[in-house]
This record gives C-alpha cells, sequence and structure tokens, in this order.
C-alpha cells in the first residue's frame, strides 16, 4: 500500500520537475534567441531555426522524462 502511495508521489514530482524544466528551458532559450536578433536583425532567420530545432531536443527530453514517472506508476502497480 505505501509502495504504491510513494510510487505515485515520485511520479508527480517527476513529472512536475520534468515539466518546470522543459519549461524553463523554453523560455531561457527563447530569451536568448530574442536578444539574439534585437542585436542582430540580418540572422533572424538563422537564429529561428536553431531555436525550433533546441526548443524541440528540450520538449523532447521533457516529454520522455514525463513517460518514465508514468511508467514508474505502472510497474509500482503490477509489483
Amino acid at each position: 500500500m505505501w509502495s504504491l502511495a510513494f510510487a505515485y508521489l515520485a511520479a508527480g514530482l517527476g513529472a512536475g520537475l520534468a515539466t518546470f524544466g522543459g519549461a524553463f528551458g523554453i523560455g531561457r532559450l527563447a530569451s536568448a534567441a530574442m536578444d539574439g536578433t534585437a542585436r542582430q536583425p540580418e540572422a533572424a532567420g538563422d537564429i529561428r531555426g536553431m531555436m525550433i530545432l533546441t526548443a524541440a531536443m528540450i520538449e523532447g527530453v521533457a516529454l520522455f522524462s514525463v513517460i518514465v514517472c508514468v511508467l514508474l506508476v505502472f510497474l509500482a502497480k503490477a509489483a
């Protein structure tokens, strides 16, 4: 009983931290991209392309972390 409760708690905290980390990373990325575009407007297209690629990678890592947290709950429930 307690192990399942702790698994739910760990999954909730893990998913929350993964979401917070992904949002923080994308926010920092967007801030740096806006700053770079303001300093060098002629490179806006290159900066935008790299920003989208990097944001997709950050989002992929955050999604993978949330999936691991959900799997933790299902494995704890099966045991």
